[in-house]
């Protein structure tokens, strides 16, 4: 076998093919957007380069063909934050070989060694946690936009070398069909209507102050989590421009008391159900079907984070959020599914209000860790 690092566009376009050759009969895999991929690579499309750095590998066999592929990096805000110092692995592909599959994990665990770590963790992104991330282990079923696909043997490979769940990152799912139950209604009209309360959906025209609100409340809501790092604005504004093609303000919604940022959640079509077929390219004619498939084929929103402040949570306002984009989508009758992707299993509290909205259990990836 030959593990070879990535540095020309040669090799970057075998990086990008080793998913297409590897899943090409899989019905259920769809392939990430060539470029949501390399952006994660691209210093002046990725800011995690302002305080890290990454390299990535490709391994082909003794005939030349595409077997794996392997990135690791460095993300130096959080890699001093753990009990020893702690570096990524991620977009791992490979066929059923261990041989294989240890070489890259192996090739990752040099590079990470060489730059002072002394473990990693897998598979995970050298970017924010809604995209790439994770080992799927349960519902191998197509995934929504950005998140993890593998094959189920990928478990196994990681065990024998030694990788251990940090934790489980549960994904469920609300069937618009369904009313929301009865109880979870009462709550959120009672508060919808106490005085103080505001609710507001996002406004590209004044999204400078809405990112900075929803900035104020992730960075207050999540500032007790075990190895925390505050969001930047820089890299929300960058997330919501790369969301600007498929976005609906309407699915951005706020809560606040008294003018004060309270409570946030963000929804977006799942991008998954225009790119499917499209094998990582965005041509004419894909951007032509895109356009298309926004607004005829999509039946599935993803929500891809929310946020409460502590001092309100328990006060019910997920529930009105929720709520108010229920009266916005269901007259629609396009969406038919939510999913809610993810919550890690150490958040009680994100657990509790998936609970309340009756959702049921989707899929469940793992992050898991190597101590070298």
């Amino acid at each position: 076998m030959q593990i070879i690092q990535v540095n020309n566009t040669s090799l970057k376009n075998n990086f990008l093919e080793v998913p297409k050759i590897l899943y090409k009969k899989d019905k259920n895999f769809i392939c990430p957007l060539d470029t949501e991929v390399e952006n994660v690579f691209d210093p002046k499309k990725n800011n995690f380069f302002n305080h890290g750095k990454c390299t990535r590998w490709v391994l082909k066999d003794d005939s030349g063909s595409l077997i794996g592929r392997v990135a690791a990096f460095i993300n130096e805000k959080k890699a001093f934050n753990y009990e020893q110092p702690t570096g990524g692995m991620g977009f791992f592909e490979c066929i059923d070989d261990e041989k294989a599959a240890f070489l890259l994990f192996d090739t990752a665990k040099l590079w990470l060694t060489e730059n002072g770590m002394k473990a990693m963790d897998g598979p995970i992104n050298f970017g924010e946690n809604d995209s790439f991330w994770g080992l799927l282990v349960e519902g191998f079923t197509p995934p929504s936009f950005g998140m993890n696909y593998n094959f189920p043997y990928y478990k196994k490979h990681f065990d024998a070398y030694g990788f251990v769940t940090e934790y489980e990152q549960l994904t469920n799912h609300i069937n618009l069909t369904i009313p929301f139950p009865e109880r979870f209604t009462k709550i959120a009209n009672w508060v919808r209507n106490k005085p103080g309360y505001t609710f507001e959906y996002f406004s590209k025209a004044n999204s400078e102050k809405y990112i900075a609100d929803l900035m104020e409340i992730y960075n207050d809501g999540w500032q007790d989590f075990e190895n925390f790092v505050p969001i930047k604005k820089e890299t929300l504004e960058e997330s919501f421009k790369s969301m600007e093609p498929i976005m609906d303000e309407h699915l951005i919604q706020f809560a606040y008391f008294n003018g004060e940022p309270a409570s946030f959640v963000v929804l977006i079509p799942d991008a998954n159900q225009m790119i499917k077929g499209f094998n990582g390219k965005l041509g004419l004619l894909e951007k032509l079907k895109f356009a298309y498939r926004r607004w005829v084929g999509v039946t599935r929103m993803r929500a891809i984070v929310m946020g409460t402040k502590p001092k309100f949570q328990k006060h019910g306002l997920e529930s009105v959020l929720f709520i108010s984009l229920g009266e916005y989508v269901l007259p629609k009758n396009q969406y038919k599914e939510l999913e809610l992707s993810w919550v890690g299993d150490f958040n009680e509290q994100m657990i509790a209000i998936h609970k309340a909205t009756g959702a049921t259990f989707g899929k469940k990836h793992l992050t898991m860790r190597k101590v070298f």
